[in-house]
């Protein structure tokens, strides 16, 4: 998926799938830079060493990057959401993680979270022919666990309580077991399973994230901030691990609440033309005989 559309009158947002797969290196290198430049005006100092961060290219085609610029081309914000296959019986589930978001402090509270937090889960739903799609957060930070808890459906833990069930605790454990380097969480981090609190979390490359609770955002409603200020300990560094669902509910709730009115729209047409993709092109695959097709058409046809 490569995908790009507008955002009101002054952003442009592209959402770019897997680019370490396919991309060319320079047209790679640039987007790198352009990720490198926004985080540089978004940290105060060091730098991140973790995911899209880390120059590997094995990690990049395992992300899915929304990026916003300026119509004049700068970029201004985005997020490096991950695609993360667990292990799990009687097959292995997708997970996608709502991963790193930086936003230009200049851009803030410019209406930009409906794109970077929920856009791209939404497309996938699309494409997925509106089957569910498994998401997971990891922040320490009220204004993002509210947001969360607000756009996704079936969303554990948070303040209204609400039903851990097993798939949650199933999904949760494989993510500890084997998915910690995609949010920056070291081995030694511990993990209570009661709580879904991630300890001593800052120690695997993402170091210059962690806030002390007065430099973490606040959700404007004060039960995500006490519930996070009772559940973390922000002096040791933890997070918190969420686990919610995009269906058809949070599909709902995110056009209704989230997507402001002018934008509904062109999303729609846009996750429309997503899903098309996947009935044109394999009819298109499928009329081309010098594919081959598995046992149906298990040769490359030669010179007729």
């Amino acid at each position: 998926m490569d995908v790009t559309l507008r955002s009101g009158p002054d952003y442009v947002v592209r959402i770019i799938e897997r680019p370490g797969l396919w991309m060319e290196p320079d047209a790679l290198a640039d987007l790198s830079h352009n990720l490198r430049r926004i985080a540089a005006r978004t940290l105060e100092a060091g730098s991140l060493t973790y995911g899209v961060f880390s120059g590997d290219k094995s990690r990049m085609g395992e992300v899915i990057i929304t990026l916003v610029s300026r119509r004049d081309g700068t970029p201004v914000a985005f997020n490096a959401l991950a695609i993360m296959t667990l292990e799990t019986a009687p097959q292995p589930t997708e997970v996608l993680h709502l991963g790193l978001v930086m936003v230009d402090p200049d851009e803030r509270s410019k209406n930009l979270s409906w794109v970077l937090y929920g856009l791209t889960c939404f497309l996938i739903f699309f494409r997925r022919q509106f089957r569910p799609v498994w998401i997971s957060n990891v922040t320490q930070v009220p204004a993002v666990v509210g947001m969360v808890s607000q756009m996704f459906s079936d969303v554990w833990p948070g303040p209204d309580k609400g039903r851990r069930t097993l798939t949650h605790l199933l999904l949760a454990r494989g993510i500890m077991a084997s998915q910690r380097h995609v949010f920056g969480v070291g081995p030694e981090a511990g993990f209570i399973e009661d709580t879904f609190v991630i300890t001593a979390a800052y120690t695997g490359g993402s170091d210059d994230l962690q806030k002390t609770w007065d430099q973490a955002p606040k959700h404007r409603d004060d039960r995500y901030n006490a519930f996070c200020q009772q559940a973390l300990d922000y002096t040791r560094g933890d997070d918190l691990l969420q686990l919610g669902l995009m269906d058809l509910a949070a599909m709902r709730s995110y056009l209704a609440r989230e997507v402001p009115r002018s934008a509904v729209f062109g999303l729609v047409l846009t996750g429309a033309l997503v899903a098309l993709r996947r009935v044109v092109l394999p009819a298109v695959y499928w009329a081309d005989s010098r594919r081959a097709w598995s046992i149906l058409r298990p040769y490359k046809a030669g010179p007729e």
